[in-house]
């Protein structure tokens, strides 16, 4: 399950990166999406990382060391 979600809001974050390119491309500076996309692409990921501090805060994500 934490997989899953962690892959649903990397699809999500990969999809507003995208649309903030097709607006940027399309609308030419006229309207604010391309800054929106981005501004919801940021808040995505700044709640990602959030998320797998507190799983891992928390047990429920289990880090693993790069063993030598």
């Amino acid at each position: 399950m934490k997989t899953l979600v962690i892959v649903g809001f990397l699809v999500l974050i990969l999809y507003n990166l995208g649309a903030g390119l097709y607006y940027m491309m399309v609308d030419k500076g006229t309207t604010n999406r391309t800054v929106n996309a981005l501004t919801r692409r940021i808040g995505l990921s700044v709640v990602l990382i959030l998320l797998v501090i507190l799983g891992m805060a928390t047990g429920i994500i289990e880090p693993h060391g790069l063993r030598p």
